[in-house]
């Protein structure tokens, strides 16, 4: 992280966002005392769209989702993992 005074960043200012905007994060002090910090944004996630799958995926009846599991496959689930 680099360190810029006042002065410097706001003669600077255009190369610092830039800086900022590639994923650096610059320190601004003003007195030799950390005063702000210039930090990348966070990129969005895109918003959720309940429904795209709706009609695309089949799922099995609430019976079938829910009836226990057979031996064999609740045994492998509590087997330990191979190395």
């Amino acid at each position: 992280m680099r360190s810029f005074n006042v002065h410097d960043a706001k003669t600077q200012f255009s190369r610092l966002i830039d800086a900022a905007h590639a994923g650096e994060t610059i320190l601004v002090a003003k007195d030799g005392k950390p005063w702000a910090r210039l930090v990348p944004l966070e990129t969005d996630q895109p918003r959720r769209q309940p429904g795209v799958l709706r009609g695309k995926v089949q799922l099995p009846a609430t019976d079938v989702l829910l009836a226990p599991l057979p031996p064999e496959e609740l045994d492998a689930l509590e087997a330990p993992l191979p190395h």
